[in-house]
């Protein structure tokens, strides 16, 4: 039985746990192929890779900081040597320093938007490459609601994931031409491994969370397989107009007054 993505090459950054993860085995479900990459944590991103081959699909895992442009280079030259070609691009991997704006450094600053925003730049220079060669793609970026709203200590990330939706639209123009589409997806709050590095959740923990099921009209939190949903969605072949948007999952919760 044939599926949406068979034998499509797709590369998901930062994809051995939380969304990426998900959102990599949904691409395998459906026939594809998958770049597993990680950073810091092999274990995962080996499991995550294990999961893939049971569905019967070619996983290539691959260790590299994206925020490091020598890395970046790496990690699609293996893509390249391995497949010879891509022809979808997520880009989900992301970190940052959660700090007030008065406690900012420089270094903090350097390395949240280096690897939130600029990977992003250059990498889908690189990925444009390898799609030209069969005629197209698709390529979408996980953003955050951070990008639009404040949110507590987010400066650093809120501020690079509206430089990423920026590079969205810049992209999505100029790319369309080229039969190659470009698109974000900007979640609720997704209960991951991530939350952990907010004193927030911290601090409020399960409080939080049932303070956001209760403001959210869907009744529920957003979950990582309806990320991963509207990301394989958006690089459907039904998608095919849509371009250089920032599309929002939070079940209604970003729609209401605070006030």
């Amino acid at each position: 039985m044939t599926k949406q993505f068979d034998d499509k090459v797709v590369l998901v950054t930062g994809s051995g746990r939380g969304i990426g993860r998900t959102v990599a085995l949904q691409f395998a479900s459906d026939g594809a192929h998958v770049i597993v990459n990680f950073f810091r944590n092999r274990e995962p991103a080996e499991n995550t890779a294990e999961e893939i081959h049971a569905l019967g699909r070619k996983a290539l895992v691959v260790k590299a900081n994206v925020g490091n442009l020598d890395d970046l280079d790496s990690l699609f030259n293996q893509v390249d040597r391995e497949f010879g070609r891509l022809d979808i691009f997520i880009h989900n991997a992301a970190s940052g320093y959660n700090r007030p704006a008065m406690e900012q450094r420089p270094k903090g600053w350097d390395w949240t938007m280096n690897i939130n925003a600029r990977s992003f730049l250059f990498g889908a220079q690189r990925a444009v490459s390898l799609m030209e060669k069969q005629g197209g793609g698709a390529i979408v970026a996980i953003s955050s609601l951070g990008s639009v709203r404040v949110l507590p200590e987010y400066i650093a990330v809120g501020t690079s994931k509206a430089a990423l939706e920026s590079l969205v639209r810049y992209l999505g123009v100029e790319l369309a031409p080229k039969n190659i589409r470009v698109n974000a997806v900007s979640p609720g709050l997704v209960k991951t491994d991530a939350l952990k590095h907010f004193s927030l959740f911290e601090k409020a923990g399960q409080t939080l969370m049932e303070d956001v099921i209760a403001k959210t009209p869907a009744g529920r939190l957003c979950l990582p397989e309806d990320v991963a949903d509207l990301v394989c969605f958006l690089c459907s072949p039904q998608a095919n107009m849509i371009c250089g948007q920032t599309i929002i999952v939070d079940g209604g919760y970003s729609l209401q007054s605070r006030l």
